[in-house]
């Protein structure tokens, strides 16, 4: 690294530093309990998108490094009613998204989960947690700011909801980044359609073929910021739903096994804490907000 470049990083990284600790204080004040990070399981959330999962022989069984850790957050409710973890995670993604910009194979997401919580007590909750961050930034990382030269508003609540539906019909395909670069503040993305996201995702008994979900969108052409809403949590609708998927039972046998007494109804979300940093920051690139970057398709210390 140049001079300059270092001390870009410095700045960054303090900022990021920042935004963790307000999220973490911020939950804690909530009565949120921090969970320390499942790193390897037999499980991990099989994702909607095209990604090879890692996995590593662990005395005769092959175990995944996280994707998500999904299944784990609706294990944990059995014990906790709301908890938080910095959740690191391993993604091998197509190696053409290196040039996205938004894209690492290695991050960091602020994973919560909420028992008998609903989409909208999320969405809530993330509104609050995203504006005590940006104040606190404007407070005490002005200076940092200023070398960025990054302009930050507050965003007003709520946040301004669009539904898939809509959204795709207005804007075709290509509708998140086209919203991301018109709007000047976050935005809800609400209503997914079943066939977008994964069999855990609850479906809407008064929606059918949609989903209690909703992705949050940065403003600026920053793109995805979020995706969560309200989970599968009976026994029967996940297996339908696997089913559903074309997906084989057989693969996640594991995980139903421990379904099989229903899992309590929750809600929650994960929050890339690089692309946080970055849309904060005002960063050119996603790479630019972590000082060991995982860029796909490239060998990365």
């Amino acid at each position: 690294m140049s001079l300059e470049e270092t001390t870009k990083m410095k700045t960054v990284l303090k900022i990021q530093s920042e935004i963790r600790r307000v999220l973490a204080d911020e939950l804690r004040k909530r009565e949120f309990i921090e969970l320390s990070p499942v790193i390897l399981s037999p499980i991990t959330d099989p994702l909607n998108h095209p990604t090879s999962p890692a996995t590593i022989n662990c005395y005769g069984k092959n175990y995944s490094v996280t994707q998500s850790m999904i299944f784990h957050k609706q294990l944990a409710l059995r014990t906790l009613d709301k908890f938080f973890v910095f959740s690191p995670n391993v993604r091998l993604e197509p190696e053409e998204r290196k040039n996205t910009g938004r894209h690492l194979f290695e991050f960091t997401q602020l994973d919560l989960e909420v028992k008998d919580a609903k989409r909208e007590d999320a969405m809530r909750l993330c509104e609050e947690l995203l504006v005590s961050v940006i104040k606190s930034i404007h407070k005490n990382c002005t200076t940092e700011l200023k070398q960025l030269g990054r302009k930050l508003t507050i965003p007003k609540q709520p946040f301004k909801q669009i539904t898939y539906k809509e959204a795709y019909q207005k804007y075709g395909e290509d509708f998140e980044m086209i919203l991301s670069k018109m709007c000047k503040e976050p935005i809800w993305l609400i209503d997914i359609p079943i066939t977008a996201r994964e069999f855990y995702d609850r479906e809407d008994p008064a929606n059918p073929g949609y989903l209690r979900d909703m992705d949050l969108i940065y403003p600026e052409g920053y793109g995805e910021a979020l995706s969560g809403g309200e989970r599968e949590y009976q026994y029967e609708r996940i297996k339908q739903r696997i089913l559903r998927k074309g997906q084989n039972l057989e693969q996640f046998k594991d995980y139903l096994e421990l379904a099989k007494n229903d899992f309590p109804p929750s809600a929650g979300f994960g929050i890339g804490i690089e692309r946080l940093t970055r849309y904060i920051c005002g960063l050119q690139r996603v790479e630019e907000a972590s000082l060991f970057p995982k860029i796909p398709g490239k060998v990365c210390i």
